[in-house]
């Protein structure tokens, strides 16, 4: 089952990733900006928390513009396009 956008930041704050208003008003923002889709977004969250161990809003919006160029469509590309520019997941 695909998890959707708001339950995957339900699911972070339950793990203890507690973002707050304005980190979960900057993912939406970026959705909005890139008209990217939930996987993407999620994949821009997780590599984001992973690297910064924190929600760093300019480092998620890079990931996001990225991943929305590249026309990524499974986990597994993205994951493997990331880690190809350095991204250390």
């Amino acid at each position: 089952m695909n998890q959707t956008l708001d339950d995957f930041v339900a699911d972070l704050h339950a793990r203890g990733f507690k973002l707050d208003d304005e980190a979960i008003g900057f993912i939406y923002f970026g959705k909005k900006f890139t008209g990217a889709q939930d996987p993407l977004i999620k994949m821009a969250i997780e590599a984001t928390l992973k690297c910064q161990k924190r929600f760093d809003s300019s480092f998620y919006m890079s990931v996001l513009e990225e991943l929305s160029s590249e026309k990524l469509k499974s986990k597994k590309e993205m994951t493997e396009h990331l880690k190809s520019k350095g991204v250390p997941l």
